[in-house]
């Protein structure tokens, strides 16, 4: 078997324009697709950063995640950066709030977390 890369990541968000502002405006996502699907009613949106794609959904209707982070399924998204103080400064002077920097206690190396629009996690990870 030949898996290469991880090609995308989907998630169903509640607001779309609220989280197509989160995700282009202010993470500085570029936009590859934007559709209404008026046969299902919802919105999908395709987004590219690095070598990497975020599908997002806005389907009427669907339920909140159960807990968070500990729910089966997805836990957080997880993005890699070359400095986390500078990528902090960015997100809190856009009024994203990130929790205090810590070490992963198996990589040596630094992360944190901030939320997007319906709290799913974000993690920085140098």
């Amino acid at each position: 078997m030949n898996l290469r890369a991880l090609h995308h990541v989907a998630i169903i968000v509640s607001d779309y324009e609220k989280s197509k502002h989160f995700y282009v405006d202010l993470l500085g996502f570029k936009i590859l697709r934007e559709n209404y699907r008026k046969h299902r009613s919802d919105y999908k949106l395709d987004l590219k950063f690095g070598d990497s794609e975020l599908e997002i959904f806005c389907i009427p209707n669907s339920p909140a995640r159960v807990t968070q982070p500990e729910a089966c399924g997805l836990r957080h998204l997880a993005f890699a950066v070359d400095c986390i103080e500078d990528v902090i400064l960015e997100l809190n002077e856009k009024g994203i709030e990130t929790e205090p920097v810590r070490i992963d206690e198996f990589t040596g190396k630094k992360m944190t977390f901030f939320r997007d629009p319906d709290g799913l996690p974000l993690e920085l990870h140098e």
